[in-house]
């Protein structure tokens, strides 16, 4: 039962990071929707920032998972790119709430302590995978620079997305970070 409690209140918590923003979200809230009492809520978690960071960990536990299951089709470097940059704007990970979730959490992150390492974490291995890709390509360098510019694209696509300053779609976003990558693989091509 524990663990089912758990799910409620993280999955409550996403939700509600979503509809009502980092600052109103208080634990009486997320058990609400969760279905129980903030009493329980404290009791497994402690506090509204460990109910936050263990919702940021089953965002990136399911992004991981995401592009593990892309991989398994993908067969050259540009699909491996390929599918870090669907499952970075894929339809679990580009709903509002998880975009208001992540939002909380950079802000979050900003303190030294446990959020602050996941978010190195995170970074570190999305760097890692758009880097390796990016070797059988073009040279250390220029595959560190490139994956720089992808990971700061996808960050400012969910940066925009929160503020509700977005005027495209999910696949939208998806092309043109797709057409970044393209433009500046062809630039180092050429060189």
């Amino acid at each position: 039962m524990e663990t089912i409690r758990r799910d409620a209140l993280v999955r409550a918590a996403i939700e509600e990071v979503g509809k009502v923003g980092m600052v109103e979200v208080t634990v009486a809230k997320i058990a609400k929707r969760a279905g129980v009492s903030p009493a329980l809520a404290h009791h497994y978690f402690g506090s509204k920032d460990k109910i936050l960071f263990a919702a940021m960990r089953r965002i990136l536990d399911e992004f991981g998972a995401s592009v593990k299951a892309r991989y398994k089709s993908a067969r050259t470097p540009e699909e491996r790119l390929a599918a870090i940059i669907e499952a970075s704007f894929g339809p679990d990970q580009f709903d509002p709430a998880v975009v208001a979730a992540w939002l909380a959490f950079y802000v979050q992150a900003q303190r030294k302590g446990d959020a602050s390492r996941l978010l190195a974490i995170y970074e570190a291995r999305l760097r890692s995978n758009l880097v390796f890709a990016l070797r059988k390509r073009v040279s250390r360098d220029a595959a560190h620079r490139i994956a720089t510019g992808l990971g700061s694209m996808i960050d400012g696509f969910y940066l925009r997305a929160a503020l509700k300053d977005f005027g495209s779609t999910r696949q939208g976003a998806v092309e043109m970070t797709r057409e970044y990558l393209e433009l500046t693989l062809a630039k180092e091509m050429s060189k």
